[in-house]
C-alpha cells in the first residue's frame, strides 16, 4: 500500500485531526516529515496523544524547524537547507499516514515545494477541506494541482459544520471520492477521535 499523505486547501484546516482518526481507523503508523515550531507541541505529539490503539507507530520527524514559518524560512533561519533527498518514507507492514505542513504550494526550499515532497514518497493523497467563504476556489485549485501534476487523490475530508451546497459544487466539478466528515468534537480526546475514525468511509 502506497503511503497516505494528509494534505489541506490551507493551514489550520484540520490535517493533524484527519491524520488521527485515520491513524485510529487504519491502525496505521504515523509520520510528520517537517515540523516548524512547536517542538514541544508537536503534531507527531498530538496525534500520538489522541490514538488508543497499542500497534501503531510514530516515526520522526526529518526536519524539526525551530520557527512557526513556512518550512523555506524556518529552514533558513536554523541555518539548515531542506533537500528531498534527506526524506527515506518509513518502512512497516501497516499502513502510513504522512502529514504535510501547510498546503501543497508550500515552499520547502528555492525550488521545491510540498507537492514535489508528496511525488517524492510516491504517494495518494487525501485532500481535508473546511467550508469558509472562499473553500470551493481554495478546495477545487488544490484537486486540480493534484490532477495536473497526475498525482493519485485517494479522497476528500471534509472538517467542521456541513454546507450541503458547497460540498455538492466540490464534487459536482472535482469528481473526487468523498470519504467523511469530522463532526464538531466538544471534547478533543481518544474517545472522540475514535468514535470520529467510525463515520469515515475508508478501505485499506
Amino acid at each position: 500500500m502506497k503511503p497516505l499523505f494528509v494534505t489541506g486547501i490551507d493551514t489550520g484546516i484540520g490535517k493533524t485531526i484527519v491524520s488521527a482518526m485515520l491513524v485510529e481507523k487504519l491502525q496505521a503508523d504515523y509520520w510528520k516529515p517537517i515540523q516548524s515550531g512547536d517542538l514541544d507541541q508537536s503534531d507527531t505529539l498530538k496525534v500520538r496523544s489522541l490514538v488508543s490503539n497499542a500497534v501503531s507507530r510514530f516515526h520522526p520527524e526529518t526536519y524539526r524547524l525551530t520557527q512557526p514559518f513556512s518550512p523555506h524560512k524556518s529552514a533558513a533561519i536554523d541555518g539548515i537547507e531542506i533537500t528531498l533527498e534527506s526524506f527515506r518514507t518509513p518502512q512497516g507492514s501497516r499502513p502510513l499516514i504522512v502529514e504535510g505542513a501547510g498546503g501543497l504550494m508550500v515552499p520547502l526550499n528555492i525550488k521545491d515545494l510540498m507537492i514535489d515532497l508528496i511525488r517524492c514518497l510516491e504517494a495518494e493523497v487525501i485532500v481535508v477541506s473546511k467550508n469558509y467563504l472562499g473553500s470551493i476556489n481554495h478546495t477545487l485549485l488544490t484537486l486540480e494541482m493534484l490532477k495536473a501534476k497526475s498525482l493519485p487523490v485517494r479522497g476528500l475530508i471534509f472538517n467542521g459544520k456541513p454546507d450541503t451546497d458547497s460540498e455538492k459544487i466540490i464534487q459536482r466539478f472535482s469528481e473526487v471520492k468523498y470519504l467523511g466528515r469530522v463532526p464538531e468534537m466538544p471534547l478533543l480526546n481518544r474517545e472522540s477521535i475514535r468514535a470520529a475514525a467510525k463515520a469515515i468511509s475508508f478501505l485499506p
